[in-house]
């Protein structure tokens, strides 16, 4: 039985992913707005919509700076105080130069907390709950993305079409669940792994162990312990590229890869041009965006009664041949001319479906459980700045490929590499359901 407590530790810790996801997609129905206000190029456009995805590669990869040195708690909150600040900023600036640092240091927010939050929780989790409450930051992350197509659309039809201001109001909403989520972080503790491992506040360590297991902490204090100990031993024990760990560094790098490759940041973030590609108009396309964000919603609740029962591997099989045999029905109705706006609606629901159901659901999870406790936050900070170097990559140039060689090919190549991430799971990728993470740690690398 999960402790109340855990659980609520792991709700307000997990808003930081909708506060994620919220952030990710508000963009996608102020970009076109933002381009004409400030008369942008393609290519400057699609600088603009990425430079909060370049200050989320930042964020991640120095995540775990603070989150080893000043602890998980006082890092999310430092979070919490950049959303907030950021929120309000882009809503009122009037210059393009300071939207785009305010986007820059939003996106920094973003990348440390794919890194922190996740950690948190798999540290306070035990392992039978792990993947589902794991799963509640990627759960807040598509909420997320649900509200900011919700948001853009109301902000639409209340404030008309034509509002030349509906996208400062789209970006500044987000300054309330950043508020939010600021004052709720009081409730939490710090991480119990953290405090035993990083301070040796035992005694405190132990008191937060004994919420989250009151009939085993000792056993937990014990395996914490004696997995520190060996792997003390060992050498290159916190070096995370001496070698020992080539095999969680390699799995984290090529599932962080197939995760963008997959073309959900491109189609998530420029979904109203994607349907208007189609011939919709705005209004639909903004009504088109906002299904996928439902369906993403839908099957991410799904997959976390899954999770658990079915494991990691077999979820992201499944979710391999789907996005295959989705991507590249949406890359046919291209190359055909078949462009009916509601059969690409359908097609990409499909797709998000299949996402959600697998890689939206495996990969914080996953990516978090397969590092030791000494490197978890520098594992988990790999992870996620392959992850967000991916994102920009594939943001920034999408406009741009899509627009010389249209939606046919770009589809094709993300269904393409769909096919590597199939073999990637068939040939590489390990089970972690149900296992202790330092049980993890024992298969993976001893």
């Amino acid at each position: 039985m999960i402790q109340r407590k855990v659980i609520l530790w792991s709700v307000i810790v997990a808003l930081g992913g909708f506060i994620f996801g919220f952030d990710t997609v508000v963009i996608s129905g102020a970009e076109q707005a933002i381009q004409k206000y400030w008369q942008l190029s393609s290519l400057v456009h699609g600088l603009t919509v990425a430079m909060a995805i370049i200050g989320t590669v930042f964020g991640a990869l120095f995540g775990r700076i603070p989150a080893d040195s000043i602890g998980r708690k006082k890092s999310l909150l430092i979070i919490a105080v950049l959303f907030l600040v950021t929120s309000l900023g882009t809503a009122m600036v009037t210059n393009w130069y300071l939207f785009m640092i305010l986007r820059f240091v939003g996106g920094l927010g973003v990348g440390a907390s794919s890194v922190i939050a996740p950690t948190y929780i798999t540290e306070i989790s035990p392992p039978a709950a792990r993947g589902r409450l794991g799963m509640l930051f990627q759960f807040n992350i598509v909420f997320g993305i649900v509200m900011a197509f919700l948001s853009n659309l109301l902000i639409v039809y209340i404030l008309g079409q034509g509002n030349h201001d509906a996208w400062r109001y789209m970006l500044g909403v987000m300054a309330i669940p950043s508020l939010i989520f600021l004052l709720l972080l009081k409730f939490v503790p710090e991480s119990p792994r953290w405090l035993l491992l990083q301070q040796g506040r035992s005694d405190e360590a132990r008191g937060i162990l004994q919420i989250i297991n009151p009939e085993g902490y000792q056993e937990d204090i014990d395996s914490i312990v004696n997995s520190n100990e060996e792997d003390a031993k060992e050498p290159g024990g916190t070096n995370l590229f001496s070698g020992r760990y080539k095999f969680p560094v390699m799995l984290a790098i090529l599932i962080a890869f197939f995760n963008q490759t997959s073309g959900i940041n491109a189609i998530l973030y420029y979904a109203p041009r994607i349907f208007e590609m189609t011939g919709l108009g705005s209004k639909d396309s903004l009504t088109s965006s906002l299904i996928l964000g439902v369906v993403n919603f839908t099957f991410t609740m799904v997959a976390i009664f899954f999770i658990d029962k079915i494991g990691r591997r077999k979820l992201m099989f499944i979710g391999s041949f789907g996005l295959i045999i989705t991507l590249g029905l949406v890359a046919y109705s291209f190359f055909s001319g078949n462009l009916s706006g509601y059969y690409i609606t359908f097609y990409l629901s499909a797709f998000i479906a299949f996402f959600a159901f697998s890689q939206g659901a495996v990969i914080w999870v996953f990516i978090s459980e397969i590092f030791p406790n000494q490197v978890r936050a520098k594992g988990q900070s790999l992870g996620s700045f392959t992850h967000w170097v991916m994102a920009a990559l594939i943001a920034n140039s999408f406009p741009f490929f899509a627009e010389k060689l249209g939606g046919g090919f770009t589809f094709m190549f993300f269904s393409v590499m769909m096919v590597l991430q199939l073999l990637f799971v068939w040939k590489l990728m390990p089970e972690t359901k149900g296992k202790s993470l330092e049980g993890i740690e024992h298969s993976l690398i001893h």
